[in-house]
C-alpha cells in the first residue's frame, strides 16, 4: 500500500486521517480505502496529471525573492484532509461568533471606544497600533461590518483540540486555490465524490458577489457594479484577484481604471465613457489604497476613495481600518472581546499567548525563547517570526534584541505539535504538518466555507506552511456524517447575530 504505515504513528502528533491504531478516522475511511486499493504508479500517474492541469491553467502564485521567474506553479497534494461535518459544525459556530465580535470591536474602536473605557482592551494596544486609522474615526459601513472576507487560520495540537492561530481580516487571500483545489480534485477522484458525501463549497464566489452587493449605495433592481481592485500583475495574489473577478461577473480594476468625481461618487474608466461603481472589493493594503487619505506617493490606488467611502457613495471591502484586528497582539484579546460584545464564551480557543508588553511576559519569553514561536505584530506569510526549537542560539539572540526595543510589536506561544496527514513524496504518502484557513463573509448575512484552504509544509519536520516558504496546499473534505438535515443547519439564514447586537445597542 502507499501509506507508509512504518511512519505511523508519530509520537506527540495528531494524524488527521490515521489514528494512534493505525486504523483510519471515521470521516477518512472511504479515502484510505480507496488510497489503499491504489498502486504507488498509479497515485504518481494522477500527480503528474494535476501538475500538468495546473500548469497548463495558469495557476500560479508569486514569489519576489526569486531572482529568476517569479511565478510559479501552484503546489497541491493529491491526499486531501478530511474532517466529519459533526465536528466542522462546532468550528463553524465558533468561526461565525468570532467575526461577529470583531466587527463590532472595530466599530466601536472607530466610534465610542466603549471598551477601552471599560477597561478591558488597553488604551496603550490600541495607542501602538499600526493599522488603526485616524481617517475612519466616526464611521460606521453598512450593517456595521467592517471585515467582510476574513481568513481565520485553525491548527489542531496532538490532543485533537482545533485552536485559531490568527486572524486575517485585512486583505486574506488563498480562497480561489481552494476552489481550484476541489475542481481538480474532482477530475482526479470522480469515483469518490460520486461514492462519498463530500460538502461544497464551490457556492463561494456567488457567496462573495452576494455579500459585496448588499453594500451597495444604490439600493436598485439592476445589479450593482462591483470593482475587484488590484495592485496589478505582479502581486503574488494577482491569480486570485482576476480569477474571482471572473467567477462573480465583476470587474477587474487597477487604480489607474477609476477615479472619484466632485459628487464623491467612484467611476470606471471605460471606451464607452464613465461608468458607476457601487462596491469595490480591495486587494490593496490601506497605505497605498488612497493618496488623498494615507501614503502620498502611492501609485496602486485611487484618489479620493476613502473620501466616496466616507460620503456613503460607495461600498469598500474590506472597509479601510479593519486591519486595527489584525494585529497578533490585539489577536490574544478576542477571547475577552467575544465575552464583552457578545456575552459568550469562545467556542473556538485562542493559542495559549505571552505578550511581551507586560513585563513578566516579556521575562518569560526572553528566557524560553528556545522553546517558542515568537511572531511580530503585523508581518504576514511566516515572515519575521522565530521558530525557536529550529533557530540557531545566534538568532535567539538577534531577536531578543528586537523584544528589548520594542516589546508592544512582539507576542509568543508555545511551539506546537500540529497535526499531520499523508503527503505523497516521491514514491510514499508520509506524515507532514498542516493548518486551515476557511473563510467568513459577512454583510447582511454570515457565511464560512465548508472546509477551507488546507496548507502542508512539504519539507520533513518543517512547520512552516505557506507556500512562499516551500509549502503546498491539499483539498479539504467535510464529509456529511450528519444526513440532509444536519447540512440544513449549517446554512445561515435571516438576521445575523451581528445585525441583532448592533440594533440592542
Amino acid at each position: 500500500m502507499p501509506i507508509a504505515l512504518s511512519h505511523y504513528p508519530q509520537p506527540g502528533t495528531y494524524d488527521e486521517l490515521i489514528d494512534e491504531r493505525l486504523q483510519p478516522r471515521p470521516a477518512a475511511r472511504a479515502l484510505f480505502d480507496y488510497l489503499n486499493r491504489l498502486g504507488i504508479d498509479e497515485l504518481q500517474a494522477r500527480r503528474a496529471s494535476v501538475d500538468a492541469a495546473i500548469q497548463a491553467m495558469g495557476i500560479t502564485f508569486t514569489v519576489y525573492s526569486d531572482a529568476g521567474n517569479i511565478d510559479r506553479s501552484w503546489p497541491l497534494d493529491i491526499v486531501p484532509r478530511t474532517m466529519s461535518s459533526r465536528e466542522w459544525t462546532r468550528i463553524d459556530a465558533g468561526l461565525k461568533q468570532r467575526l461577529t465580535a470583531l466587527n463590532l470591536f472595530i466599530d466601536d474602536l472607530y466610534n465610542a471606544q466603549k471598551i477601552v473605557r471599560d477597561g478591558v482592551f488597553p488604551r496603550e494596544v490600541l495607542a501602538g497600533s499600526k493599522n488603526f486609522r485616524d481617517q475612519c474615526r466616526g464611521m460606521t459601513p453598512r450593517f456595521g461590518v467592517w471585515a467582510h472576507v476574513c481568513g481565520t487560520d485553525l491548527v489542531r495540537d496532538k490532543d485533537g483540540t482545533v485552536y485559531v492561530l490568527e486572524d486575517n481580516l485585512r486583505v486574506p487571500s488563498g480562497v480561489s486555490y481552494m476552489l481550484e483545489n476541489r475542481q481538480l480534485m474532482k477530475r482526479l477522484f470522480p469515483e469518490l465524490f460520486k461514492a462519498s458525501d463530500i460538502l461544497p463549497v464551490d457556492d463561494y464566489p456567488t457567496r462573495l458577489f452576494d455579500t459585496l452587493a448588499a453594500l451597495s449605495p444604490r439600493q436598485a433592481n439592476e445589479r450593482p457594479v462591483v470593482a475587484v481592485l488590484t495592485p496589478g500583475i505582479f502581486n503574488s495574489a494577482y491569480f486570485e484577484h482576476s480569477y474571482l473577478a471572473q467567477k462573480m461577473g465583476a470587474v477587474l480594476v487597477e487604480g489607474r481604471d477609476l477615479l472619484v468625481r466632485e459628487d464623491d461618487c467612484v467611476y470606471m474608466k471605460t471606451i464607452s465613457g464613465l461608468r458607476r461603481v457601487d462596491v469595490v472589493y480591495r486587494r490593496i493594503d490601506d497605505d497605498f489604497l488612497d493618496p488623498e487619505a494615507f501614503r502620498p506617493d502611492s501609485m496602486l490606488g485611487v484618489p479620493g476613495l476613502l473620501r466616496a467611502w466616507r460620503a456613503g457613495k460607495v461600498g469598500v471591502a474590506n472597509a479601510p481600518g479593519a486591519g486595527v484586528a489584525d494585529d497578533k497582539v490585539v489577536y490574544t484579546f478576542v477571547p475577552q472581546i467575544i465575552k464583552y460584545y457578545l456575552d459568550q464564551e469562545p467556542i473556538l480557543p485562542n493559542v495559549p499567548s505571552w505578550m511581551c508588553m507586560k513585563p513578566d511576559d516579556c521575562a518569560y519569553v526572553l528566557d524560553h525563547l528556545d522553546e517558542l514561536v515568537v511572531k511580530p505584530a503585523n508581518e504576514s506569510g511566516g515572515y519575521g517570526m522565530l521558530i525557536g526549537p529550529r533557530a540557531s542560539s545566534e538568532e535567539r539572540a538577534q531577536f531578543a534584541d528586537l523584544i528589548r526595543a520594542n516589546p508592544r510589536n512582539y507576542m509568543a506561544q508555545p511551539t506546537l505539535a500540529i497535526s499531520t496527514a499523508p503527503t505523497l513524496i516521491g514514491d510514499v504518502l508520509v506524515p507532514r504538518h498542516l493548518d486551515l484557513r476557511p473563510f467568513v463573509l459577512q454583510s447582511d448575512r454570515l457565511h464560512a466555507t465548508t472546509g477551507g484552504l488546507t496548507r502542508v509544509a512539504l519539507r520533513a519536520g518543517s512547520l512552516v506552511v505557506n507556500s512562499s516558504q516551500g509549502g503546498g496546499s491539499k483539498d479539504t473534505w467535510i464529509v456529511n456524517d450528519e444526513g440532509p438535515a444536519g447540512a440544513a443547519e449549517r446554512v445561515p439564514a435571516g438576521r445575523t447575530v451581528l445585525q441583532s447586537q448592533t440594533e440592542a445597542a
